[in-house]
């Protein structure tokens, strides 16, 4: 028996933040895609994901933090495991940057490189951005800022060592126009030949002396080494390159795709194969740098408070429906747009009403006219012919789409299937069918075929949503594994007259969408509360602990800005618990005689009983939200001490409801 053929991808490793959002688990779910069809095909797949945790930024925010980069780094890791476990995420390997095993690869991999005349030393000055890790000249800023990121960048001068990118620049530029499938899609190619490698490469920086968090150079310990070096080397530590057991990367090596997004496109397709050419081996077969998920406004960022938290989604809406959305909402490689209402239409129109409405209807046919029992086929006709033909293409179109990593596209042939298992529905009109005797073998033949219809779908789409297929399965009966593989779906017949089906949960519920995105505004409005309030909290603690001097004043505001904000004094008229919500009290306030209602998070600090008759500082000109589907306009002033005790501002003296608070 012949080895299996293998296949090896990738996702890019990310740098420890507290905040993974679910632009980052876009591109570990189709990775995870990808990883499970290539198994169900046949393949020995080895899928790679992990995290980058060294660098100046890491060493900083520990520092912030008082605690060591280990500690700091080993916290967040830990969430990304534990979140990757919620994403069903099917790694078969997880490396970590500061592991020992990989620490030891990158310092062999940089003193080769050394040895052999690719890295020397000499002096560096020119401009750094933090934040990305990333060095850029004077030409490559905009508007005198990081290309990248748009923030501000300092000019750095300091001893280091420089890898010789510009000696294999040639060698590269001729490796991507003889193999076009290297850098995906097109456009990615197109940016890297033009926009830096045909206009010349300069020599990379590849080790700093500013700060100790990184891998130390073996034979100069005032030197780390820079972290895309560091970084990069990842893809083949993990497989034992240089060790005493490069068994995997014999096996798996050169990579089949590197998933990585569009913004750190260059370092995997220009300083990682030109190191690798370095080193003497063989470059990843391809490249691919998708778009980005983005919000309207741009791009998701903690800063700017517009992050989705997958947790929160897949907690509302289940696993599979927010993996189904990623794959099929935006062709992969292009940038798309994430929102609410996208995401509620798809599980209404995709899930509950096409996939769901399918698997409900043939299970409670079945049930109502063969007592639960799968009926046996008997004749065929045309219609019967054309979706049994459409269920046995479907796989083949899906496997030529998934090896592009066309995900939406594949989805999009698979509810073909789906659809088409709808029409036939109303085009065999089992419930006419069921009045006539002599119909019997007919309407069997009708509900075999939708059954065995329901099997091909919970197999196709096996690689995409992980807990549905063994749902769908459970209600037709299924018991052997056999009929729920790749191979299965090349006979059109293999379910099992005689089984009976169980009719279990809807398996996608439709939703209403105005109550939901009522409720995923009020979710998201009560955790940027929670978060100002968190924050507060941590930064009071901190400068207690650092001086116990007062806070830094914050930068200078006018007093046009100041008159913008109308503080009024308002008096709690009532105030009661928000249901099912442990931190919110809504409030009824008197404004100068006229009522206003307020939802605050303020539950745990503060009975209804002692609010009210309070006077309170009311924020009276805030736009209006809703809070758990309740309205609240306005904001009631608060201060909270490095104990995360929080205390209302009120009115010291007795003054009428609606003053103005100047």
């Amino acid at each position: 028996m012949s080895e299996k053929q293998t296949f090896y991808i990738t996702t890019p490793i990310y740098y420890p933040s507290d905040k993974l959002h679910i632009g980052h688990s876009y591109t570990t779910v189709a990775a995870d895609a990808m990883a499970r069809f290539k198994r169900m095909t046949g393949y020995d797949v080895m899928f790679l994901t992990g995290t980058d945790e060294h660098g100046q930024k890491i060493e900083k925010i520990a520092q912030e933090n008082n605690v060591s980069p280990k500690q700091y780094v080993d916290h967040i890791v830990a969430g990304i495991k534990e979140l990757w476990k919620l994403m069903d995420i099917s790694y078969d390997d997880f490396i970590r940057t500061t592991d020992r095993r990989h620490e030891e690869v990158v310092q062999k991999i940089f003193k080769k490189l050394y040895d052999q005349g690719d890295i020397y030393k000499s002096e560096y000055e020119g401009w750094y951005c933090t934040p990305c890790e990333s060095f850029w000249t004077q030409h490559q800023l905009k508007e005198g800022n990081c290309p990248d990121c748009g923030r501000q960048v300092e000019l750095v001068r300091e001893e280091s060592y420089f890898f010789r990118l510009s000696k294999y620049q040639d060698r590269l530029i001729k490796h991507i126009e003889e193999h076009p499938e290297f850098i995906q899609p097109q456009s990615r190619q197109n940016e890297m030949l033009n926009n830096f490698l045909r206009p010349g490469l300069e020599d990379l920086c590849v080790s700093r002396t500013s700060f100790k968090w990184g891998i130390p150079v073996t034979f100069d310990k005032d030197h780390v080494i820079y972290v895309w070096i560091d970084a990069l080397s990842n893809y083949i530590s993990a497989l034992g390159y240089l060790t005493d057991n490069p068994e995997k990367f014999h096996r798996y090596w050169p990579a089949d795709v590197h998933l990585v997004g569009k913004e750190i496109v260059r370092f995997h397709t220009i300083i990682w194969p030109i190191m690798l050419m370095a080193l003497g081996e063989p470059l990843p077969k391809q490249v691919f740098g998708h778009g980005w998920l983005i919000l309207e406004g741009g791009k998701m960022s903690k800063s700017k408070g517009n992050v989705v938290d997958p947790a929160v989604l897949v907690k509302r809406y289940g696993l599979d429906a927010l993996r189904y959305f990623l794959l099929r909402e935006v062709p992969f490689g292009s940038d798309g747009v994430f929102s609410n209402e996208s995401l509620i239409s798809r599980i209404n129109s995709d899930l509950a009403n096409d996939l769901g409405n399918l698997l409900s209807r043939t299970v409670a046919m079945i049930e109502k006219y063969f007592d639960g029992i799968i009926p046996p086929c008997s004749e065929e006709t045309e219609l019967d012919s054309e979706l049994k033909q459409l269920a046995l293409e479907t796989p083949g179109r899906v496997e030529k789409l998934m090896d592009e990593l066309l995900f939406s596209n594949a989805l999009q042939e698979i509810w073909k299937l789906v659809s088409r298992s709808n029409k036939y529905i109303d085009e065999t009109t089992p419930w006419l069918l069921a009045k006539s005797e002599s119909d019997g073998p007919r309407l069997g033949t009708v509900l075999y075929n939708l059954a065995e219809s329901l099997r091909f779908i919970s197999v196709l789409i096996s690689p995409f949503m992980t807990r549905t297929p063994p749902r769908i399965q459970e209600q037709l009966g299924i018991s052997s594994s056999g009929d729920t593989t790749w191979e299965s779906l090349k006979e059109f017949g293999r379910l099992k007259a005689g089984s009976r089906v169980k009719r279990g949960e809807v398996i996608f519920p439709r939703l209403d969408p105005e109550k939901e995105l009522e409720a995923l505004e009020a979710l998201r409005q009560e955790k940027l509360q929670e978060e100002t309030v968190r924050a507060a909290a941590d930064k009071a603690e901190k400068e207690d602990s650092d001086s116990r001097q007062a806070p830094d004043i914050l930068p200078e505001i006018t007093i046009d800005d100041f008159a913008k904000v109308d503080l009024r004094v308002a008096r709690v008229v009532k105030a009661e618990r928000v249901e099912k919500a442990d931190k919110l009290l809504k409030l009824t306030l008197d404004v100068g005689g006229k009522s206003r209602q307020v939802v605050s998070g303020i539950a745990q600090h503060y009975s209804p009983e002692e609010l009210e008759g309070m006077s309170v500082i009311l924020v009276a000109n805030l736009k209006p939200v809703k809070l758990r589907g309740i309205l609240s306009e306005g904001m009631i002033l608060a201060a909270s001490d490095e104990r995360g005790k929080l205390v209302l501002v009120t009115a010291s003296e007795e003054i009428e409801s609606g003053s103005q608070v100047r």
